[in-house]
């Protein structure tokens, strides 16, 4: 039976992680100035703690994705998978969706809040003319809830009202009522 899902994983340190965020940076702009008209949707997992990825986050993310994309198609959305990275701070991918960017956030949220394992996820919508992702608040849409005690998640990561541990007991119990029966 598994104890934790994060018992296995190379641990990362913030400066990889923000490595790894400067790199995200530099492809979405990439992509951006290359496709100007098209909106980004860039997914990743939320993951507290060091350790970012590893087979059972992986299988988190295929779920994910899974799920994501079913609900694209379902909408008759056009994306295209533009990149997939696989790193050891954590799966990601790069979608290029031909639709006006209030339609891509809505699916978004949308599959933020379809299941369970989607909450851990953060599906990004940016386009050209704009610096930062696309918030839920500019278009009006409720803040995203922390899954531990139900205020606005924002306001519990900026103040780490919740450990660490806490956190990833939350991931590992939801890991083993969604995915597997170990």
């Amino acid at each position: 039976m598994i104890k934790s899902i994060f018992d296995k994983g190379q641990p990362q340190s913030i400066a990889e992680v923000l490595e790894n965020k400067d790199e995200r940076v530099k492809l979405q702009q990439e992509i951006l100035q290359k496709f100007p008209k098209i909106t980004l949707l860039d997914v990743k997992l939320n993951i507290p703690g060091p350790i970012k990825n590893n087979c059972y986050l992986e299988k988190i993310f295929a779920e994910g994705i899974f799920d994501l994309e079913k609900i694209f198609q379902s909408s008759d959305l056009p994306f295209i998978l533009y990149e997939h990275w696989e790193k050891v701070t954590g799966p990601e991918n790069f979608y290029l969706v031909n639709s006006n960017y209030r339609v891509v956030k809505e699916k978004a949220v949308e599959f933020e809040d379809h299941q369970k394992l989607n909450r851990l996820f953060d599906a990004d919508v940016l386009i050209n003319k704009q610096k930062q992702a696309i918030s839920r608040k500019e278009l009006g849409m409720p803040v995203r809830r922390c899954f531990l005690c139900s205020r606005p998640a924002k306001e519990c990561a900026r103040s780490r009202r919740h450990s660490v541990t806490d956190l990833q007991n939350f991931i590992t119990n939801l890991y083993k009522q969604e995915i597997s029966s170990d």
